[in-house]
């Protein structure tokens, strides 16, 4: 079940306590691996791995585990505070930016790039389709990224 947290606009958290108080609002105890963890999806936009995460939060809280990061990153998309992104089929990415928006998976540089356009929050989550409830909406691109284009003609 969401929280639906995301409607207090926090998309951007830099304050420990603001990051705190999201995981409160969700029902989630605000220990220092989760708020870490938070913090990190919230404030880094590369839509890490779990791997990823953990080797770049282990030297700031030593207790971390890699199946704590796991066990955080599927609470968290459970509960709405990220999004758990199968674009790439070898590996799970995660994105602390729940707003609509749709992903583009470069097939050159393999970085996954936010894609925001009108079009994306037209059907949401908590939307019916032909008598369908919709509780999650997915939109994945797979291309050449913007950076790649502008490399690839300056090359």
């Amino acid at each position: 079940m969401h929280c639906n947290y995301n409607k207090y606009n926090y998309s951007t958290m830099t304050d420990v306590n603001q990051i705190k108080e999201a995981l409160v609002k969700c029902g989630i105890s605000p220990s220092r691996p989760r708020t870490a963890i938070l913090g990190y999806l919230r404030n880094h936009y590369t839509h890490p791995t779990a791997d990823e995460i953990f080797r770049d939060l282990r030297g700031s809280v030593p207790t971390l585990s890699l199946t704590t990061v796991y066990n955080t990153l599927k609470l968290f998309a459970e509960k709405g505070l990220c999004l758990s992104l199968t674009i790439n089929e070898k590996q799970v990415c995660y994105d602390g930016q729940t707003y609509p928006h749709g992903h583009l998976l470069c097939s050159r540089c393999g970085k996954i790039h936010d894609i925001v356009q009108e079009s994306v929050s037209a059907v949401t989550a908590e939307n019916f389709i032909c008598g369908h409830r919709v509780t999650e909406v997915h939109y994945y691109y797979k291309g050449i990224c913007s950076e790649c284009l502008v490399n690839e003609n300056v090359s």
